[in-house]
């Protein structure tokens, strides 16, 4: 059996598991396991996948990525979404659908100390739907919003998916980290302009709520102060970072340790219970991303045997397509993929083929980790998997069907279109801060 077959073989066979319900991970090991044991033999594939193990982790940005996620645990817990919401809300206050704005901001607020996507949505869910319930905002818009918006801190540094794509391509993670910044910025002001136009359109929507006359502008200035718990560690962690002063290491460290600090002087993290939940789940997900990371590198070493990535690159690089039709073409797949799989399985299945692909092409590299994490960001919203949607849903209570948070959803979409566009259109939107900032 030639390699080249051994290497179709195996994208086969690895498809062939994840339809049948296999985890992920697994599926990348026993597929591996499998095609590596027809080209070197059993003892060989074993030793391949105990290396594998060992490099996947063996590396500074998989030390950064647990700490990261202990930050987002220890974010969750700790009061500062809460914070964020309130402040934000009074600096909104007297704007069409000032609820829904001050969620998108506030969202994005809390997604550069989280890095989760699912802990936003769930947070919020809890904290801004009973409060935009109360004023009669129609639940199409509340629920929309919320798991929408929850999708920010995909983007809003630090992001977790930015370390994942960071550890498949060898990218730096703090250009990948400013690259973010704007991008997740101008998504957050797309929504928002959308929220007023359809407000002002149907003003049944969002109520007008008559208590947000009364709020001064020195109030509204006040209130930036329910910020600086965010605003500090956000300062601290990449201001260290950018500044030289902390690797993306030991700024995760220091980001978790100060985390942990506000969330106790907040009166949130002050009993022992809560930091046990938040060291638990933080191990929980490292671990699934571990298996993850661990499955797909071997997975890529054993296609690397067969030359299958080097041959599917020459036959595209070779083709008389023009090279926008193929970044259209990848961009296709990731969109199918989001509806069926989860983010860090996305990355670890196409990246090992796709991205010698993008540098062949001449395309650059951090730019096009923002529009996979822009493309991943819509997925977790559009069905049937769409995460952020189930987190939502299983915070907003069994009297919230699935479906109307799906329809609540849809208006968002031509937003996030709109900005992954520009994205596309204008490259120098991801790219400015990181050239800034890394003077190249």
């Amino acid at each position: 059996m030639s390699l080249t077959i051994i290497g179709y073989f195996t994208i086969c066979l690895l498809l062939f598991f994840l339809a049948i319900g296999f985890q992920i991970g697994i599926s990348f090991l026993i597929t591996g396991l499998v095609a590596s044991t027809l080209i070197i033999g059993f003892k060989p594939a074993l030793i391949l996948i105990g290396e594998s193990m060992y490099y996947s982790i063996n590396t500074p940005c998989f030390v950064a990525l647990p700490l990261f996620i202990l930050m987002g645990a220890f974010a969750a817990r700790g009061g500062f979404a809460e914070k964020a919401y309130n402040g934000l809300h009074k600096m909104t206050a007297g704007l069409p659908g000032s609820l829904a704005i001050a969620t998108c901001f506030a969202s994005a607020a809390f997604g550069a100390i989280s890095g989760s996507s699912l802990a936003t949505a769930a947070v919020f869910g809890k904290l801004a739907l009973p409060e935009m319930e109360r004023y009669k905002y129609k639940r199409s818009l509340s629920l929309g919003c919320i798991a929408s918006a929850g999708t920010f801190a995909c983007m809003i540094p630090p992001s977790n998916l930015f370390i994942i794509y960071a550890m498949f391509t060898d990218q730096s993670v703090g250009r990948l980290f400013a690259a973010g910044i704007l991008p997740g910025i101008l998504t957050a002001i797309t929504y928002s302009i959308s929220i007023i136009y359809r407000v002002k359109k149907n003003p049944e929507l969002a109520p007008e709520i008559k208590s947000e006359k009364k709020i001064t502008l020195s109030q509204r200035i006040i209130t930036v102060k329910q910020l600086a718990p965010i605003l500090s560690i956000s300062f601290i962690v990449l201001g260290g970072m950018y500044g030289g002063i902390f690797s993306p290491t030991e700024a995760a460290a220091v980001g978790a340790l100060l985390t942990l600090i506000f969330g106790i002087y907040l009166r949130k993290l002050n009993n022992l219970k809560k930091i046990k939940e938040s060291l638990r789940e933080s191990a929980q997900t490292t671990a699934m991303i571990f298996i993850i990371i661990a499955g797909s590198i071997y997975l890529s070493r054993t296609l690397a045997l067969t030359r299958l990535p080097e041959l599917i690159t020459t036959l595209i690089v070779e083709a008389t397509i023009p090279r926008i039709i193929i970044l259209v073409g990848i961009f296709f797949v990731y969109f199918l993929l989001g509806m069926i799989m989860i983010p860090t399985g996305i990355f670890a299945l196409t990246l090992p083929i796709v991205f010698p692909v993008i540098i062949a092409l001449s395309y650059d590299p951090i730019w096009f980790g923002v529009i996979t994490i822009k493309l991943s960001e819509i997925a977790a919203v559009t069905p049937p998997v769409g995460l952020n949607v189930y987190a939502l849903k299983g915070v907003a209570g069994k009297e919230v069907p699935i479906q109307e948070i799906f329809s609540g959803i849809w208006p968002f979409i031509p937003c996030d279109i709109f900005v992954l566009l520009l994205l596309i259109i204008f490259p120098k939107i991801c790219l400015f801060l990181p050239n800034l900032l890394f003077a190249k």
